[in-house]
């Protein structure tokens, strides 16, 4: 199920859906793309998981690392109409 966003999470949503689509990136790569601090790219990237926005997943090659992926926002809005 998905939650909405506050607007500061959406915006930072989009800007992120702008430069990856369902591609999956790293919290590096989220960091860089978003100019925000690494902390708070962390708060935010777990947020939009708890609210249904991304998926997390260990990466295949380091466990210690984990890579992202968005939810498709047409997908996503479906779901807070339910």
């Amino acid at each position: 199920m998905v939650s909405p966003l506050p607007k500061w999470e959406m915006k930072r949503y989009a800007i992120l859906w702008n430069r990856f689509k369902s591609k999956e990136f790293a919290h590096e790569q989220a960091s860089k793309v978003l100019g925000d601090d690494k902390k708070l790219v962390s708060v935010f990237l777990s947020d939009l998981k708890k609210a249904g926005w991304l998926e997390v997943n260990l990466d295949s090659k380091d466990t210690r690392k984990r890579t992202y992926k968005l939810k498709e926002p047409n997908l996503a809005v479906q779901e807070l109409k339910k």
